[in-house]
């Protein structure tokens, strides 16, 4: 992997990460009565999370400690 396509994966991430914090913050900001755009980002937060942990649970079946072949 060259350098170049490194840092583009650096930003990429720092991007991802950033936008993460910034939701969690308009999720505590919303919380205690924020504006209206704080209170429709963390909206948008907390439902794209409701949808990642879905979709955990779609994925892996069984990770809640019962199996078919249990007995």
């Amino acid at each position: 992997m060259n350098a170049e396509v490194g840092n583009v994966i650096v930003l990429v991430l720092l991007g991802v990460l950033a936008l993460a914090v910034g939701g969690c913050v308009c999720v505590v900001w919303a919380e205690r009565g924020g504006p209206r755009w704080v209170r429709a980002v963390a909206t948008m937060t907390l439902a794209a999370g409701e949808v990642v942990r879905r979709s955990e649970k779609n994925r892996r079946p069984g990770l809640n400690g019962t199996t078919s072949d249990d007995g």
